[in-house]
């Protein structure tokens, strides 16, 4: 019996089946999922012992699904590898080093798929059991959200400003990764 579940969430079923291959026979038990949708469904459902997680995916970004994931402190606890064709992708959103995940590039072999899942492992262990909930949204936007709560309001209208200010936040990053696709094929076209 598999002692470990892994969830891997790719729309490349090329990517699902190679992980699954290069993982010690027996050990693991792969869960699998096609688009953000369903892998953060897999993840509430399964509770799995590691996740990877492609950065661009359909129906919900692999950005979108790692800012859900930090908004619950059970599911953060999970140990997490970022994969991406293009490291620039994740560290326009996050920034490096990477603390509390692993990032792997693809295409990757063996070796760095094994290194990544032990190191996102040992960087699991690290995270605060206390870490706030709130961890996606910018220390910035932090006061703005708490500011009701001084004045009397309930937790629900916190928790419902906290919410807008994270999807807002998610809007703003994807315009500046549009902005920055833009710039970067307009820099090609001039040279």
């Amino acid at each position: 019996m598999a002692s470990h579940k892994i969830l891997v969430i790719d729309d490349s079923n090329v990517i699902r089946n190679m992980v699954r291959d290069m993982l010690p026979k027996g050990n693991f038990e792969v869960l699998e999922a096609k688009d953000g949708v369903q892998g953060l469904n897999l993840i509430r459902q399964e509770r799995p012992n590691l996740i990877m997680l492609d950065f661009l995916l359909p129906r919900l970004s692999g950005w979108e699904v790692y800012q859900q994931i930090q908004t619950q402190q059970d599911l953060q606890a999970i140990p997490l590898v970022l994969m991406s064709g293009r490291k620039e992708e994740v560290t326009e959103k996050l920034q490096e080093p990477f603390e509390y995940f692993e990032f792997v590039q693809k295409p990757f072999d063996q070796k760095e798929l094994i290194d990544a899942i032990k190191a996102a492992m040992a960087k699991s262990k690290r995270r605060p059991i206390s870490a706030p909930a709130a961890a996606a949204v910018p220390a910035a936007a932090v006061p703005v959200a708490a500011a009701p709560a001084e004045s009397g309001a309930s937790s629900t209208e916190v928790q419902a400003l906290k919410d807008k200010v994270a999807k807002m936040q998610a809007e703003i990053d994807g315009l500046k990764k549009q902005m920055s696709q833009i710039l970067t094929f307009i820099k090609q076209k001039l040279r």
